[in-house]
């Protein structure tokens, strides 16, 4: 499959089809979807929209519940958590509404964590990790697309020596590779088989 304009945010999956990652859209998965203004609205009271997500806020006074809905609480109010928080034991804790977050050190405010760069990732080798705000996503590596294999999608080799990507010379043969290719000069010519004398 060749996307002449490319997948932004997203694989391509056909001829010039994109099959964009959660957020996006466009032909070319190059615009954010503003999941805010998508019916039926994901949350009760604010919605803020971010590259690629979502952010809900519940109103001063009330605490942000999992699905996006807002509970009334008086303590909520004097804390000013970002997220909304929760009550234990009599103990006010604010909250942060993905496990990709963190507390930060005023206790009020959430901090995206990297999974990519903190080795909580979980991509197979022929996927690479793109970190989001709260979450991440696993992409397949350069010199692999997403093929529908038997009702399953996985990140297969892509072939340049068929799909005439490579940049052999003239007098070099293309050897394909596991994510990658090689060019070695024919008989009678040497060099590094992108240039052959």
């Amino acid at each position: 499959a060749i996307c002449g304009h490319g997948c932004k945010y997203g694989e391509c999956m056909g001829p010039n089809k994109c099959k964009c990652f959660p957020g996006f859209a466009g032909k070319t998965c190059n615009q954010d979807l503003n999941e805010c203004g998508l019916k039926p609205r994901p949350c009760e009271h604010r919605c803020m929209n971010t590259h690629g997500s979502y952010k809900c806020y519940c109103l001063n006074g009330y605490m942000l519940m999992p699905d996006g809905t807002c509970a009334s609480s008086r303590t909520c109010a004097m804390v000013n958590c970002q997220y909304g928080c929760e009550e234990v034991k009599g103990e006010v804790q604010c909250l942060c509404p993905s496990g990709g977050l963190h507390l930060g050190p005023n206790g009020r405010t959430c901090i995206d964590i990297d999974e990519c760069s903190t080795g909580k990732a979980n991509c197979s080798y022929n996927r690479r990790c793109v970190n989001t705000f709260g979450s991440y996503y696993c992409k397949c590596q350069h010199g692999y697309e997403l093929k529908d294999i038997s009702g399953r999608y996985d990140c297969v080799d892509v072939n340049e020596c068929v799909t005439n990507i490579h940049r052999c010379n003239l007098h070099a043969e293309c050897l394909n590779t596991e994510g990658s290719f090689k060019c070695k000069c024919k008989q009678g010519y040497r060099e590094n088989g992108f240039n052959c004398a």
